[in-house]
């Protein structure tokens, strides 16, 4: 009897073992084939991604560097006044570009490493508080 008690007990938990990894395997089948039904979403022509470019070699007041947010494409200067020289109209002018940093920003480099091209240059107001336009919270 000790015998047929193991060979019992064993068939209902293999058939049950099957039965639940039948069923896994039906569900992975139906979602797989729902998926490949879809159309995969095509990207939007001239659609602008938003990333997030760290200005190189520049630092704010707390020793953070400065995060600038932009949609523009890689290759566009954009002029950053800085926090010393807000008000006196000068500032640095920095480049974007597609390298991304370790931090999983985008590298905004200063533009006289690169010599004076003729591209296009943005005004931005700068600022590293997050907030659109960089200005600091009251």
């Amino acid at each position: 009897m000790a015998m047929h008690d193991v060979l019992t007990g064993w068939t209902a938990e293999a058939l049950g073992g099957l039965t639940v990894a039948l069923v896994f395997f039906l569900l992975r089948r139906a979602r797989r084939r729902r998926g490949a039904a879809r159309p995969a979403p095509q990207p939007v022509p001239d659609a602008r991604v938003l990333r997030t470019y760290t200005l190189i070699g520049v630092r704010a007041a707390d020793g953070q560097p400065v995060h600038l947010p932009s949609s523009r494409p890689a290759g566009t200067v954009l002029t950053w006044p800085g926090p010393a020289s807000a008000g006196a109209g000068a500032g640095e002018q920095f480049e974007l570009t597609d390298a991304v940093l370790p931090d999983g920003t985008y590298a905004a480099e200063r533009r006289c490493l690169y010599g004076h091209g003729h591209r296009r240059a943005v005004a931005v107001r700068g600022g590293s508080s997050g907030r659109p336009g960089g200005r600091p919270g009251r």
